[in-house]
């Protein structure tokens, strides 16, 4: 197993990756995937964050407000809402449930706003690299 990239950009160049195939699962027949896929990019470019403001390997964990805590930065309350969403579906969308069951909750609107709000949280990171 190689080692986990030490490059915030790196991170981040993989992030807009996870978010661009999120956007390309919206139109497929498991949009559930997209909800994965936006988590993926969320934490990659948190991972990243994490890496520039503390220099050391980010925890092997999934879970977003961890990791925000972890790196000790000031954040809006509709980002961190963001997140504990995110959290949250995302946990549906790793253990399987009922397929059909899956796609009606995760409708198309409800996935194009979990990609925009993705998408949002990304910039926002960016930002603060």
């Amino acid at each position: 197993m190689s080692p986990l990239s030490t490059d915030p950009e790196e991170w981040i160049l993989q992030a807009d990756n996870d978010i661009k195939t999120a956007e390309h699962q919206l139109s497929g027949n498991a949009r559930f995937y997209a909800i994965f896929f936006c988590h993926l990019a969320v934490e990659k470019a948190l991972k990243g964050l994490y890496f520039k403001k503390l220099n050391s390997a980010p925890p092997k964990t999934h879970n977003l407000l961890y990791l925000l805590k972890k790196i000790d930065i000031e954040t809006s309350q509709e980002i961190r809402e963001f997140l504990g969403n995110l959290q949250e579906a995302h946990i549906t969308t790793r253990y399987p449930e009922e397929y059909a069951s899956l796609q009606k909750e995760f409708f198309p609107e409800r996935v194009e706003k979990t990609i925009k709000d993705a998408k949002d949280a990304i910039k926002w990171i960016k930002e603060k690299l």
